[in-house]
């Protein structure tokens, strides 16, 4: 087939709704990760359906330059889809054709991939669709929203519309629900990192259990988030439920762990952590919380025993970070974009007095690209953390809390009170101190309080008086009154 046919044929195929055309970017996760994930959610998960799964897994294979691999993926999501509804068959294999053209086209297997279009061009007149090889269907939009998923957190908002796209056309569909949940849930979990206490995903984790009441993984994260707002008891009520649900599934598992370690259960903690291990012995998640456990026993002694320079107390916690940092260098080596394990790694080897290795991983987080706001901006404030308190360089410090506001200023909370704090013991030292002057000026300024801001940039500029970030930003403060 000559060259302007194929170029013909990828102007038809950037027009197809599947996972080829909805900008999902390798250098957003970890691919063997990845592949292992959807593996044993293939195995254990019974939260959505294998078709998605299966179709995900092709386009991961793909992208590791396996494209053998992926067609068997796309064959095993058409024979789910064959034994489903029968007048649901056409509709839900529009993606997985999709996914074929693609691959077929990848391969220069050209007449596969004219076979494929053709699938979805028919489909789509069928279907009355306006388009020759789109068309709108909530269950497209479900399964975009699910893929968004799988790819972390820079696509969650992309994966909330999708489920609320899919929502408007049936707001009381299981699993369109059970996906919304899911996505809000995780959101949350971004926005309690940043300070704040959000609870956005509870009304939504309660009506995707009301429409689903045996859904196990609702349970267990509806549980959670009812500890996050201090009703623990009504939340083990769900953890107790879905535990007797399923005889073993990690998934349940690994975040009843979960609400077990922060409700200071730790044997029990560990003793799912430990059953679900067996089963994904490479889990990253798993190992992460598996080190938190180790973390948290070593916070215990502490607490209990004072000083633990020496003797049986300090064998035991010697033996303990030992684990722990075992536990979260399996989690970082399994997922290359792990941010909260490489920053828990970084604060353990500090306490084992390894502070090189701790500096390193810093350096080295701060160095991922592909990731969102929420963790460059953790990322800023441990290691400013880790700065001022551990090596005493406060003007560092200083300079990574400002790094990370400046990323995102409206989910900063720690931040803020962080560089704030510093600001002031700084000046309780030096009332002159330039930088902290400067950042006060910088706090009020994001406060709205601009006559305060412009004396603190005042009295920052009258030290450094040739800064040009105080000069630009006097300058704006005072267009602005």
């Amino acid at each position: 087939m000559s060259d302007i046919s194929k170029n013909s044929l990828r102007i038809c195929l950037l027009k197809l709704n599947c996972h080829f055309t909805w900008d999902l970017q390798k250098e957003d996760i970890d691919l063997h990760d990845a592949e292992e994930k959807i593996d044993a959610q293939l195995e254990y998960l019974t939260l959505k359906s294998n078709i998605s799964l299966f179709n995900l897994m092709a386009y991961v294979k793909h992208l590791r330059g396996q494209n053998e691999e992926a067609l068997e993926n796309l064959k095993s999501a058409l024979e789910c889809i064959e034994e489903g509804d029968e007048d649901q068959v056409e509709k839900k294999s529009l993606v997985t054709w999709g996914n074929y053209a693609w691959i077929y086209y990848h391969m220069d297997r050209l007449p596969e991939v004219q076979t494929y279009l053709d699938k979805v061009e028919a489909s789509c007149k069928r279907l009355s669709s306006p388009f020759s090889y789109k068309i709108e269907l909530p269950e497209i939009e479900c399964e975009k929203g699910w893929s968004f998923l799988k790819f972390g957190g820079r696509y969650y908002e992309r994966a909330k519309a999708c489920f609320e796209k899919a929502l408007e056309s049936d707001p009381d569909h299981p699993e369109f629900s059970t996906g919304f949940a899911i996505v809000m849930y995780r959101m949350d979990e971004f926005y309690k990192e940043g300070g704040g206490n959000k609870s956005l995903s509870l009304n939504p984790l309660k009506k995707a259990l009301e429409l689903n009441p045996k859904g196990t993984f609702i349970k267990v994260l509806l549980a959670l988030k009812l500890q996050d707002i201090e009703e623990g008891s009504k939340g083990e009520k769900y953890i107790k439920e879905a535990l007797e649900q399923v005889a073993f599934e990690p998934y349940v598992f690994r975040y009843a762990a979960k609400f077990y370690r922060r409700n200071n259960n730790l044997e029990r903690a560990m003793e799912l952590l430990q059953q679900a291990l067996r089963q994904l012995p490479t889990s990253a998640f798993l190992h992460h919380q598996m080190g938190l456990c180790y973390r948290s026993q070593i916070v215990q002694i502490k607490k209990a025993n004072g000083n633990i320079s020496r003797g049986n107390c300090k064998a035991e916690v010697d033996k303990l970070i030992q684990r722990t940092i075992f536990h979260f260098e399996k989690a970082v080596k399994q997922k290359s974009l792990f941010v909260y394990a490489f920053l828990d790694l970084a604060k353990i080897y500090k306490e084992a007095g390894q502070v090189k290795k701790a500096e390193d991983i810093f350096q080295k987080v701060l160095r991922i690209e592909h990731v969102t706001e929420e963790e460059k901006q953790q990322a800023h404030l441990r290691y400013g953390q880790f700065l001022e308190f551990h090596k005493r360089d406060r003007d560092l410090a200083m300079y990574h809390y400002l790094e990370g506001i400046k990323i995102n200023p409206k989910f900063c909370t720690l931040l803020v009170d962080a560089l704030k704090n510093l600001a002031l013991k700084q000046l309780n030292h030096n009332t002159f101190h330039a930088k902290s002057l400067g950042a006060l000026g910088f706090i009020h300024k994001l406060n709205g309080k601009n006559k305060q801001a412009i004396e603190y940039y005042e009295s920052a500029l009258k030290q450094d008086p040739n800064n040009s970030e105080y000069i630009s930003a006097l300058v704006e403060l005072r267009l602005s009154i």
